[in-house]
């Protein structure tokens, strides 16, 4: 999954305007022009897209951190990352969204995915841990189409309707079928 893709899905899931998204990057210290937007969250076929870099969707993700949890007291801010990988970008969502491993994996579940306690934190851990396992784009697409289902349920697609008998458009309603010529 592109940069380009998980802030579309990002701002689909909470319901972020142009104005929103450009208070996310504020609260990180840094700015992005509503044009900017626009066109990072353009389709990749549009002549005006633009990719989001790392370094700018790294300030996004702590700039939600910061709207969602606060600023850290007392603590000098970090630098945002360089390089970003799908644990990182799962990891900051976490963080901004204060979720805890159980709520995390009834998140996936959400989207039908199960897995082991043990799996998750091997997502979080670093690197270099003999544990450590990357985050694959299944898995972040996965956690995204959870949190759209939990933070946006009306977006869901409506399964109950596929249970329910189909309509016959060309059935003749019985009120005009009964009338005799």
């Amino acid at each position: 999954m592109t940069n380009n893709d998980v802030l579309r899905r990002i701002r689909y899931t909470f319901d972020f305007n142009d104005s929103k998204m450009m208070v996310l990057f504020r609260s990180a210290d840094s700015k992005a022009t509503r044009t900017d937007i626009s066109d990072w969250l353009k389709k990749d076929d549009d002549p005006a897209y633009k990719d989001v870099s790392d370094a700018q969707f790294a300030v996004f993700l702590d700039g939600l951190i910061t709207e969602k949890r606060g600023k850290k007291e007392g603590a000098p801010p970090r630098p945002p990352e360089k390089k970003l990988n799908n644990n990182i970008i799962f990891n900051k969502l976490k963080i901004a969204l204060n979720l805890k491993a159980d709520d995390v994996l009834k998140v996936l579940a959400l989207a039908d995915l199960r897995i082991s306690t043990h799996e998750l934190s091997a997502f979080f851990r670093k690197p270099g841990h003999k544990h450590y396992r990357e985050c694959k784009d299944q898995i972040l697409r996965n956690f995204l189409q959870g949190l759209q289902k939990k933070y946006r349920p009306e977006s869901d697609q409506n399964t109950d309707s596929l249970d329910k008998e189909p309509v016959n458009y060309y059935k003749i309603p019985k009120s005009l079928s009964d009338s005799k010529d």
